[in-house]
Parts: C-alpha cells; structure tokens; sequence
C-alpha cells in the first residue's frame, strides 16, 4: 500500500500530469472558497440577540463555524467537480505504469454523474450526521472521521477507478471482496484531505494511487 502512495506521489511530476495537478490545485482553492463564502453566508443569517458580547461570541464562532464545515464537507464537492477530470489522471497512470492494457470500458455520462453524485451526497450526509460526535469526542473525533471518510473515499475512488474497467457489477463484486484493502486505502486518502496544502491535490493522488491499488485486486481476484 505505501508503495502505491510513493508511486502515486512520485507520477506528480511525469507528463501529463502536472497540468492536471495545476487544474485541481485551481479547483480545489475555488471550490473551498466558494464552500467557506456559502457557510458563512448561511450562518451570518442566524437570528442575533441584544447582548453585543453574545453577538460577537456568535459571530466568532460562526467564522469557525464555516471554516469546519467546508472543511468537513470539502473532499465530497471537490472530488464532485474535479471527478471528470480524473479519468484523465486515470489513463495517464496506466499508460506510465501499465502499458499495453486496451482501451477503458466506454462509460456514459449517465453512469458517471450517478456514481459521482450518489457517493458524494451519501458523503456529505453521513458526515453532517456525524457531526455532534465530531464536536463531541476529541482524540475519538479523529478517529471517527478516518473511519467514516476512509469508507467513504475508499468506494468512491475505487469505483472511479474501477468501473473504466469493469462492469458496476463485477466492480462491486471485487470491492466487497477486498473490502479491508478498500478501507485502508480510503483511510489513507482522507489522512490526505486532512493535511494543508496536501490537501490542494489530493483529487488526483488519490486516483494514481487508487489505479496502483485497483491493478493489485484485480490481479489477485483473478487467481
């Protein structure tokens, strides 16, 4: 597995590739700016009270407020928007790592919107249900997120990654299988995700990095 993720870090800087990472850098500061603008327009619109103080407690706390919130919802919306991009990082890994392998499954964009917006909406919700435990447990937080997100992550990156290949059946066929593996690879990107500046482009070292953990099930599930 962490050969996977130093292969998956190392395939940043191989053409063409670098211009993905630009693309999802772009994305993904947009996409949280956008998230933390739409928080903190949300919760300045909570009734205030007489007392300045309490205002201003208020208002203090709602900054964080919106700044934990996109936080905690910003891996679903930025796999969500840049998830048509990375396909791309997808073929790029294959061609670099392995070559040979015929054309991808053709997928409509049906398929690909469903996926995309049926994981990241079970994401979003799981994890605003999870949230008085967030605040609730500290050090147990930690590990609530990393359980639920590397669930979460770890199906969704491997259906973008698996399903260029194989059929949504056989797909989840070989991700129950394997599920342990999945989870610890999810586990692993939402590590990523927590990291600043990392976490800019997570998106597409958590797809290189999922292609090298996908050709290792799908060698094993064949034997």
């Amino acid at each position: 597995m962490l050969t996977a993720l130093f292969r998956a870090f190392r395939a940043l800087f191989s053409p063409p590739l670098p211009g993905l990472v630009a693309l999802s850098f772009a994305i993904t500061v947009v996409s949280f700016t956008v998230l933390w603008i739409g928080v903190a327009i949300g919760l300045d619109h909570l009734p205030t009270l007489g007392w300045r103080t309490i205002n201003w407690l208020v208002d203090a706390l709602g900054v964080v407020g919106a700044m934990f919130l996109s936080w905690l919802v910003f891996p679903a919306v930025v796999t969500l928007i840049m998830g048509f991009f990375l396909e791309r990082v997808a073929a790029a890994v294959e061609a670099m790592d392995y070559p040979g392998r015929g054309p991808p499954r053709r997928q409509s964009i049906h398929e690909i919107v469903a996926t995309l917006f049926r994981l990241v909406l079970l994401s979003i919700a799981l994890n605003l249900l999870a949230l008085p435990l967030y605040l609730l447990l500290p050090v147990l937080n930690v590990l609530i997120y990393l359980a639920l997100n590397g669930y979460l992550l770890g199906r969704e990156y491997f259906e973008i990654v698996a399903l260029r290949r194989l059929e949504p059946e056989a797909a989840r066929a070989v991700r129950r299988r394997f599920g342990a593996r999945v989870f610890v690879a999810g586990a692993i990107i939402a590590a990523l995700f927590a990291v600043p500046f990392v976490n800019l482009v997570v998106p597409v070292i958590a797809t290189a990095f999922m292609v090298h953990v996908f050709e290792r099930l799908r060698i094993a599930a064949a034997r």
